[in-house]
């Protein structure tokens, strides 16, 4: 399976890419397993805070992908 991963801010930062292809997920992959791989090829990544956004929706780390999604890592957001 193949997925789209939009990066955000300190994410894209890190890797020093705003958009990653991961290719070779197994079928039943979720959100947090491709969380997972993405911190295999860049181990900055990881424990850093985020929402996650499937196409656009906000969802949890276990929901399920599909292939073709995208996938968005967003970092906090902070204000006044």
């Amino acid at each position: 399976m193949r997925v789209r991963i939009r990066l955000f801010a300190g994410w894209r930062d890190r890797l020093g890419e705003e958009e990653v292809l991961l290719e070779g997920l197994p079928p039943d992959a979720t959100v947090e397993s491709a969380r997972a791989r993405l911190e295999e090829r860049c181990p900055a990544l990881r424990g850093l805070p985020a929402a996650v956004a499937v196409n656009l929706v906000q969802v949890p780390p276990d929901r399920p992908l599909r292939e073709g999604d995208e996938v968005a890592f967003l970092p906090p957001v902070s204000g006044g």
